[in-house]
């Protein structure tokens, strides 16, 4: 199973994409959530020429980064799994789960740092919140966040295909729960007893920076619930918030180069001010 899997790694990863993809954007044509600000076409030809151009970066640089340090610590016996010797079916599911807390933790950590926030509000600076948005990271982000996936498996010793798998639901998810999907309110709150939903996800997006600043985990909700980061619903209701970042609320200024320069202008990082976060 796991040689099948590290064999197919680019067809399995691209099927996921594709497929989660293509299912929550019918989601969203058949049941939205909310009205979109801006036309679709606008923004999804950004978005996806962003995701675009991260994907060959990271493709150019750091691509594989997070399975090799997982095939390196295995050849070196390195790490916490190599140490314990466990089954390898526990192995796998402890991977996802401690994999998703180390990414919940980068979450918060590149909303409480000046210097990472840079990176991260280009994806807070969208205005609407759909599928596309689950794509919509800068390069900065993706690489820094790919070193951080890298040491956390290395330290785990994590199994590459587990690593596989674990990356490839967490591109699902994040489509998944930016989703602009109307989810039935019964099934909403069953399913965020275990992972995160467009609802609950879509708190984070507010312009309020109390809401940016809560429900950082992309996979399993727990995540927020036991460090005290989760907040139920926006204040003003899901139609009524508006979505994005106080400082950029001009369509014109989130173009295709200017959200790649954005981490760049000067000021980038005094949004991440003391009276602004709850962090």
């Amino acid at each position: 199973m796991e040689r099948l899997i590290l064999d197919h790694e680019p067809a399995l990863r691209l099927a996921a994409f594709l497929g989660v993809f293509a299912a929550v954007a019918l989601a969203e044509l058949a049941a939205p959530r909310r009205r979109l600000r801006i036309g679709r076409r606008r923004r999804w030809a950004v978005n996806l020429a962003i995701a675009a151009v991260g994907a060959a970066a990271l493709r150019l640089t750091l691509a594989g980064a997070a399975v090799g340090a997982a095939v390196a610590a295995e050849a070196k016996g390195f790490g916490l799994f190599h140490a314990l010797a466990w089954p390898s079916w526990i192995e796998f599911v402890c991977a996802a789960v401690l994999l998703d807390l180390a990414i919940y933790f980068q979450h918060v950590l590149f909303h409480a740092t000046p210097a990472l926030w840079r990176f991260h509000m280009m994806h807070h600076s969208d205005l609407d919140i759909d599928v596309t948005t689950g794509a919509r990271f800068h390069i900065g982000e993706l690489l820094v966040s790919m070193v951080i996936k890298a040491a956390a498996v290395a330290a785990l010793g994590a199994p590459a295909a587990a690593v596989v798998l674990f990356e490839a639901l967490l591109n699902a998810s994040s489509m998944f729960n930016h989703g602009n999907v109307a989810l039935p309110a019964r099934a909403d709150r069953a399913l965020r007893l275990l992972i995160v939903t467009p609802d609950m996800h879509r708190v984070h997006h507010s312009a309020a920076a109390r809401e940016t600043d809560s429900n950082f985990g992309f996979n399993l909700s727990c995540w927020d619930r036991l460090f005290g980061t989760y907040r139920a619903q926006p204040g003003t209701g899901h139609e009524a918030m508006d979505i994005g970042l106080e400082r950029f609320r001009d369509p014109a200024r989130l173009g295709f180069l200017a959200l790649l320069a954005m981490p760049f202008a000067r000021g980038g990082a005094r949004w991440r001010t003391r009276q602004d976060s709850n962090l």
